[in-house]
């Protein structure tokens, strides 16, 4: 009996996978929600070191920019924002397996939960297809994003840290005012303030992405 559903195992080798064993595909699709002993975590951790490798690498290639900015352009390359990009742009959402209550709570389009399934499915090509090939893949997934301004411009965070430095104010301070949302779909509310400036809040799917655009919101409003 076959693991996977005629269609999703069309859509993956159509967007480039290797599928070989339906089974672990299955499971680089399944969202914990359904109960089943295996879901997408183990093979989202080892699909995020295999993303960041390919990625750093590219990026050494292609940049002789120092060290500091590498650094820069891989974490948005790698964030959990350019992932789920990534996953939308191959239609990922129509394939995810994931209980009822999960699905109607809005999991299937959640930032997280995406990004996540993006690097599991590196994950498990990892396994089946070996490095190189992965490698490959990533480049032709990324190359938009790669080639665009993702990563080019200093990140919020920095951007008001040294802000707030060069008007001799005291170093921004981040603070979680509310969270709302199922533990499958959390969503957290960040408030950055600068003493004798302002605050600002932002809401997003974790806490470190809305920390960055509570940093972004408050530079627009004060910087």
């Amino acid at each position: 009996m076959s693991a996977l559903p005629p269609e999703t195992r069309a859509w993956l080798e159509q967007s480039g996978f290797t599928v070989r064993d339906e089974a672990l595909w299955a499971e680089a699709l399944t969202h914990g929600s359904t109960g089943e002993t295996k879901d997408y975590q183990r093979l989202e951790f080892l699909g995020d070191r295999v993303l960041g490798l390919s990625i750093a690498h590219w990026l050494y290639e292609i940049s002789a920019s120092a060290e500091g900015k590498l650094a820069q352009r891989l974490n948005a390359l790698v964030s959990k924002r350019t992932c789920a990009g990534r996953a939308r742009e191959i239609k990922a959402p129509d394939h995810v397996r994931m209980g009822k209550q999960a699905r109607e709570d809005g999991a299937q389009d959640s930032e997280n939960v995406l990004g996540d399934i993006m690097e599991s499915l590196l994950g498990a090509n990892f396994l089946e297809a070996g490095f190189e090939e992965t490698q490959a893949l990533i480049r032709e997934l990324w190359q938009g994003v790669v080639g665009g301004s993702t990563g080019r411009q200093k990140h919020p965070k920095s951007a008001l840290q040294e802000w707030a430095a060069g008007n001799q104010r005291r170093p921004p301070l981040y603070e979680v005012t509310g969270t709302s949302g199922p533990d499958h779909n959390r969503r957290f509310t960040v408030q950055v303030s600068v003493h004798n400036v302002g605050a600002v809040e932002a809401t997003a799917s974790g806490k470190r992405e809305a920390e960055t655009e509570a940093a972004r919101l408050f530079m627009e409003k004060y910087g």
